[in-house]
């Protein structure tokens, strides 16, 4: 059995400037977990995957397609894939999300 806690993991600035932790990572799925300040947030960008943003801490606002809905902890989004997302920290406190791409993407991700 493998365990991890984002607080052991080596966090790095993903190319949205927002910290990111590497929680799994298979041939199969991608699970990162991010951290979002207050006024952070990702840039909108196109996944070739499935995405689903589990809510770990705080209220985001998550943009999918054309909706922009403020979320809360516990709450799951699901992005189909091609289609435009982002996360936004419009609020005063941190945001934390597990953002898990499934399958695998092999193909980049594009900003818009």
């Amino acid at each position: 059995m493998k365990t991890r806690n984002y607080i052991d993991l080596e966090g790095t600035n993903n190319p949205h400037g927002i910290q990111s932790s590497k929680m799994y990572d298979s041939e199969h799925a991608l699970i990162m977990h991010l951290s979002l300040k207050a006024g952070q947030q990702l840039k909108p960008h196109i996944t070739p995957v499935d995405v689903a943003f589990y809510v770990l801490e705080g209220e985001p606002t998550i943009l999918v397609g054309d909706e922009k809905v403020q979320v809360k902890k516990d709450d799951i989004i699901e992005s189909p894939k091609d289609i435009v997302h982002c996360i936004y920290n419009d609020t005063d406190s941190d945001v934390r999300v597990l953002v898990m791409k499934l399958p695998k993407p092999t193909a980049k991700t594009v900003f818009v």
